[in-house]
């Protein structure tokens, strides 16, 4: 069993978890997600570590209420605990092989979107830890739904807060920021973009416009983790690939993206059908 040993609530209907996973926390690396199980009979979910201590066994992941598995997640409270903590699982980030020195000459940019804020920051630390500069742009709808601000400006040269409706920072979306940025001269040698698929397909298109690098994360797209039930399955570069295997990160400008939201619709009608299962039942319970 792996205990909750912190929560704490973000935003509406999002939280942070401290768990103990010694093991997990021990061989974790930026880009990587862990499965967790609640309840022996429970849904594998796959979620992205937010951060980990290997000194401490424990690791970080943040949890939205959106469906059936989340607000299970949601629902548990320090001191429970998760039947099965699975990971690290999937390919790190690129940049973990490159040479300090290398890494040093280097000037990042990293847009988040929502939730994706929480994988952006073990990327941003890991980088800052090494002498990096690392810029970040989060996006969100609206001031209260802004998560992580503090902890991403303790390792990012600059955070730069985007809302859709303006009631925080710069009133857009995250494209307009970047549009901004470019366009004042400002350069990278490298951009990460991790949100929603629309978010990072529109991210896409924009960088493309200034021939700047990308990497996206297509985490969004995994159920199992293994590869196995092929629901994360998707072309990059005319290829097939599983993001739970063979990403979650990919060259932005090879990801099929109208692709991988259709993909993401297939199991609307199960998910709302189990989402109103769970809802009674923790009503219930």
């Amino acid at each position: 069993m792996y205990k909750i040993l912190k929560k704490r609530i973000l935003a509406p209907d999002i939280c942070l978890m401290e768990v103990s996973a010694p093991r997990v926390a021990s061989s974790a690396q930026p880009g990587q997600f862990i499965i967790v199980r609640v309840g022996e009979k429970g849904e594998r979910v796959p979620l992205t570590i937010c951060d980990y201590d290997p000194q401490a066994g424990s690791v970080t992941i943040v949890t939205q209420r959106v469906g059936a598995s989340s607000r299970k997640i949601y629902a548990l409270e320090e001191g429970d605990s998760f039947s099965d903590f699975v990971g690290p699982l999937g390919l790190p980030s690129e940049f973990i092989h490159e040479k300090e020195e290398s890494l040093r000459s280097k000037k990042y940019l990293f847009v988040a979107g929502g939730l994706g804020t929480a994988p952006v920051y073990p990327q941003v630390k890991y980088l800052h830890q090494k002498g990096v500069h690392v810029e970040v742009i989060i996006g969100a709808k609206t001031r209260d739904l802004v998560i992580m601000e503090e902890e991403m400006k303790q390792v990012a040269e600059k955070v730069y807060i985007c809302t859709d409706d303006g009631s925080y920072g710069f009133k857009g979306l995250v494209t307009a920021k970047l549009k901004e940025l470019m366009d004042s001269g400002s350069t990278y040698d490298q951009a990460v973009a991790i949100g929603p698929m629309i978010m990072m397909k529109f991210v896409t298109l924009t960088a493309k416009e200034y021939n700047l690098p990308l990497i996206v994360s297509l985490n969004t797209l995994m159920v199992d983790g293994t590869g196995m039930c092929g629901a994360c399955r998707v072309t990059v570069g005319g290829k097939t690939k599983f993001a739970c295997v063979d990403g979650p990160e990919f060259d932005a400008y090879q990801v099929d993206f109208d692709e991988a939201m259709r993909r993401q619709t297939m199991y609307k009608p199960q998910e709302a059908e189990a989402d109103h299962k769970c809802k009674i039942g923790l009503k219930n319970g």
